[in-house]
């Protein structure tokens, strides 16, 4: 099944991404993870301001934390290595949803990684509805929409 072009993200492995023995260090994976999200969010049309705090006027009213995350290496990256992002979101019920990462290298998966998040109200910090952007986002990404709504 070919993944809607904002489900999947290209990164060029860089040298801060690594470690002293020139592979991608542990704690980048998760990052790209998440980097490859909020992209894909916004090539969806969603702007980051409306989904994430952004320090600057309103702030949108739902927070979406990480509750759980987890990270799988299979095979070393090196500097230069182009790799491919493939999402894979999933509503998990009606206030949280996994975005689960592969990374792959010239087709190998490489490593893979997975973000569990829970919606809160910001203000009471209880649980509450996914945001309607990123309800839409889930949606469209179940059905395999190669265009955004």
């Amino acid at each position: 099944m070919t993944s809607a072009p904002w489900l999947e993200l290209s990164r060029t492995v860089r040298f801060s991404d690594t470690d002293a023995a020139g592979v991608v260090h542990f704690q980048q994976l998760l990052g790209w993870c998440h980097q490859a999200w909020e992209e894909s969010l916004e090539r969806f049309g969603l702007p980051a301001g409306s989904v994430f705090p952004s320090g600057r006027g309103e702030q949108p009213s739902v927070a979406l934390p990480i509750v759980h995350c987890h990270a799988d290496f299979r095979a070393p990256l090196q500097m230069g290595d182009t790799v491919l992002i493939r999402l894979e979101p999933e509503r998990l019920d009606p206030s949280s949803f996994a975005v689960s990462s592969q990374v792959l290298l010239d087709d190998q998966l490489v490593a893979s990684g997975c973000l569990r998040h829970v919606a809160i109200d910001a203000n009471t910090r209880r649980r509450c509805a996914l945001p309607d952007g990123v309800d839409r986002w889930l949606e469209a990404s179940s059905l395999g929409r190669i265009q955004p709504l």
